[in-house]
């Protein structure tokens, strides 16, 4: 097995086709310091409030929208928030909300019932471009609010040299939760685990759909928490931990499987590509390989994470907004924001080009 890293360009295709449900990302960590709310003034300018992952994301925001203010005209400045839902209910509360700003799907509901967010979506010339599982994440009572800006999901992270060291190929890559019980117990050595991932349902959630479970119903109006789909993946993971192939990463004295995976303290984890920044950063040396997650029970799935480009109800430049949106959703800048900063484009024509 050689060092691939465009693999997950292949996940990211599987998982637009078999998206089973969907998480809000809180944005991460590696927010800029900055006190401003971005609001808007009202004075022909566009503000546009983000919170960021780093600096690749932040200079790849600001290149595209001062590309589109070139074009347009029309001048623009982006904000990164410190605390991006407390900045922007600040600006809210205050009436003076920034123009254009990131909006995650746990705060959808309750800017849109109280009459916050303008909904636009459909006044995009590619609003059929969107996955349709994202556009439907951000659609309240028929109504397509805002634009999915892109979005991100988990995969399995394989360190390389520790799977060929334990006599494994690229065969032996495990497609069925059989096959990934195998390996993790072939890859076990000692009191390092074969797997490690965070303990969090964001991680331990992945494998839920796989085994035909949710934690709401399809409308997202019900908890199906306790149900026997879910108990099932439970119990998948209660076995894995129980015989020592799995191990939770707080338990390896990591921060998040990503960590452990690159201390090399587990030779798998589950992550997101958000990880392809760090293991770049922080775990040069390390090699590794990504395969999508192994199909459950009931089939393939895994979590995605994504936010909208919400714009704002009262702002006085809407036309400009949503002309900005469609910019920075078109294929174009989708593809830009991909390479940048590694998340997954929203767009079906980006992934196509």
């Amino acid at each position: 097995m050689s060092r691939n890293r465009t693999s997950l360009a292949s996940v990211a295709a599987a998982a637009c086709a078999g998206l089973l449900t969907l998480s809000a990302c809180g944005g991460g960590s590696g927010f800029d310091d900055g006190g401003s709310s971005g609001e808007g003034g009202g004075d022909g300018k566009i503000t546009v409030l983000i919170g960021s992952s780093g600096d690749a994301e932040t200079e790849a925001v600001e290149k595209a929208v001062a590309d589109w203010s070139q074009e347009s005209g029309t001048d623009a400045e982006v904000t990164v928030a410190s605390d991006l839902n407390q900045q922007l209910s600040q600006g809210f509360a205050s009436s003076n909300p920034p123009d254009v700003f990131y909006m995650s799907t746990d705060q959808l509901g309750g800017y849109v019932e109280n009459g916050s967010l303008l909904a636009y979506g459909d006044q995009l010339s590619n609003a059929d471009d969107f996955y349709p599982n994202l556009r439907q994440a951000f659609t309240v009572d028929d109504e397509f609010y805002c634009a999915p800006k892109d979005f991100s999901t988990l995969a399995l992270w394989i360190n390389t040299e520790k799977w060929e060291a334990a006599g494994l190929t690229d065969a032996d890559v495990p497609t069925t939760w059989e096959e990934l019980a195998d390996v993790a117990a072939t890859l076990k050595q000692g009191k390092q685990p074969g797997l490690a991932f965070s303990p969090e349902y964001q991680r331990v959630g992945a494998f839920f759909p796989q085994a035909g479970g949710a934690m709401t119903n399809e409308q997202q109006t019900e908890a199906t928490v306790d149900t026997p789909e879910n108990e099932e993946a439970l119990d998948y993971v209660q076995r894995l931990l129980e015989d020592g192939s799995a191990q939770y990463s707080s338990t390896l004295g990591a921060g998040w499987g990503g960590e452990a995976f690159g201390k090399e303290l587990a030779p798998m984890t589950i992550e997101g590509n958000w990880l392809v920044g760090a293991m770049q950063n922080d775990f040069p040396d390390v090699d590794y390989t990504v395969a999508e997650l192994p199909a459950g029970p009931q089939g393939k799935g895994t979590l995605a994470f994504t936010n909208c480009w919400g714009i704002a109800e009262s702002s006085p430049e809407q036309e400009q907004a949503v002309d900005l949106v469609e910019k920075l959703t078109s294929a174009e800048d989708q593809a830009a924001f991909a390479q940048a900063f590694g998340v997954i484009p929203s767009v079906e024509s980006a992934a196509a080009a």
